[in-house]
């Protein structure tokens, strides 16, 4: 069933801006490490001083044509940066160097998944580079407002969908596939709390079998949670003054987290309000086909193609997909599973292992366990050496060194006991100190079964292989 509010259809789309992965700007060679100090990581260009030519950073070019070949999109071999002219403080040339008429990205498209297992479609309209503008500070001075140029000039890359999405949830779904394909790549790092990816959100609505209404942008949205939640604040808005006899005008609006409202920001622009033109201080971008063709056969495999070779391994298809979420640990899976019991490697990876990474607030990069450990252990269950149960308890003393776990069953003797006549030994110690148990198992009682498999393996501390101590203990209860 589609996603409607009180009878309206939303219609979304996203404008994404993904800051390139890279040592320098788009023009100039200042670096662009996050978390410097104010106005420290600026060049003369950055700074808009008269004269200062901007010359393209070739990385920054190659990351969007990556981009582009993980979208699916068409790659432009001829493309041209524009001036996009508007005043602001934060914008020392009075102008954003960007791509309008000729981007260096075509029309693409991602397919999302969606909690319930759907999947659909989205358009990809374009991928444009463009440099990002300086950062205004109102909350360091009661009566000024604080200028930081480190972000002035650096590499975004600008990802236009079509109006394809229609719910909060298949917009928080884009969002984030956008973000995994980009760290799957290499081409953007997806930290929206350091601003490294922020959404510019695009929300109307109608009645069924109608054409677009009118628009409205809420601006610079940090999160996924957020842009969720700003659609919906949004949407709502528009819906109340479409009831109310009211017309919804176009505008660029913010949301406000705090209270969950959007509120207007300025009245939205055309691309005429920008005056864009060619820039004159930069030849048109062409590209060799061969270089494509080269950085597109160095590509990494990309989440949607790992997913399915999980899939064809017998993962399960949610499994594939916690384990591809993120590519550090889907590296870590596959380091585990090599040569192994894929099923096997999958269960310890989303089990105990992750729920470990919760408990000490770790991630992947700064694992308590290493990989080769890991898989290891799992040798020592699929060898018979331990059982899962212990395996548990040696994984417990992992996290706390990550030591070889053959080191550790050795040293504290946790091998799983194999010998017949020690099993058999405990099991007959059981039954004599249960012996009004085996009378009651024996006249029909069979559920006592896993009463007397639990007291041998208690007895033996959990030590007897499970698989012999069933065995004996069926032998002697029927004997």
């Amino acid at each position: 069933m589609s996603y409607t509010i009180d009878g309206w259809e939303l219609v979304i789309g996203l404008e994404v801006h993904a800051q390139v992965t890279s040592q320098a700007k788009l023009f100039s060679g200042a670096a662009t490490a996050f978390g410097a100090a104010p106005n420290s990581q600026v060049s003369f260009v950055d700074a808009g001083m008269p004269g200062m030519l901007p010359v393209i950073n070739g990385e920054c070019v190659a990351q969007a044509v990556r981009t582009g070949l993980g979208l699916n999109a068409q790659i432009h071999l001829w493309s041209r940066f524009d001036r996009k002219n508007y005043f602001y403080a934060d914008l020392p040339q009075g102008y954003q160097i960007s791509q309008f008429a000729h981007p260096i990205v075509g029309k693409g498209e991602v397919e999302i998944t969606l909690a319930d297992g759907t999947t659909k479609a989205i358009g990809i309209t374009r991928l444009h580079l463009e440099q990002d503008a300086g950062k205004s500070l109102h909350d360091q001075h009661p009566s000024k407002s604080f200028i930081d140029l480190n972000r002035s000039g650096v590499a975004l890359m600008e990802i236009v969908s079509e109006p394809d999405l229609r719910s909060p949830e298949e917009a928080g779904a884009y969002l984030t596939k956008l973000r995994q394909i980009m760290r799957y790549l290499g081409t953007c790092d997806g930290n929206m709390d350091e601003g490294s990816l922020r959404a510019d959100v695009n929300v109307s609505v109608r009645k069924a079998g109608e054409g677009f209404r009118t628009r409205c942008e809420v601006k610079n949205v940090n999160s996924i949670r957020f842009v969720m939640q700003a659609v919906e604040a949004e949407a709502r808005r528009q819906i109340e003054v479409w009831e109310s006899g009211g017309t919804v005008e176009q505008e660029t609006r913010l949301f406000d987290t705090a209270r969950g409202v959007t509120r207007s920001m300025r009245s939205k622009e055309d691309a005429h309000d920008y005056r864009y033109f060619p820039d004159p201080d930069l030849p048109p971008l062409v590209l060799d086909a061969a270089w494509v063709e080269s950085l597109k056969a160095a590509l990494p495999e990309l989440p949607d193609a790992r997913r399915a070779r999980y899939v064809a391994m017998g993962l399960s298809p949610y499994d594939a997909h916690v384990l591809t979420l993120e590519k550090d640990t889907a590296v870590f899976f596959e380091e585990v599973a090599q040569g192994r019991d894929a099923k096997l490697a999958a269960n310890w990876v989303t089990g105990d292992y992750f729920a470990a990474l919760n408990r000490l607030k770790r991630d992947v990069s700064d694992s308590p366990v290493s990989a080769r450990h890991l898989g290891r252990l799992l040798d020592l269950i699929a060898d018979g050496t331990i059982s899962g149960k212990i395996a548990k308890d040696v994984f417990e003393i992992m996290l706390e060194a990550d030591a070889d776990p053959a080191a550790i069953v050795e040293e504290r003797g946790l091998k799983q006991v194999r010998d017949t006549g020690a099993i058999e030994a405990a099991v007959d110690a059981v039954m004599a100190a249960n012996a009004d148990k085996v009378a009651e198992f024996r006249a029909g009682k069979d559920k006592l079964f896993g009463f007397f498999v639990g007291q041998v393996m208690k007895a033996m501390q959990g030590k007897g292989n499970p698989a012999l101590v069933n065995e004996v203990v069926k032998a002697k209860l029927g004997g």
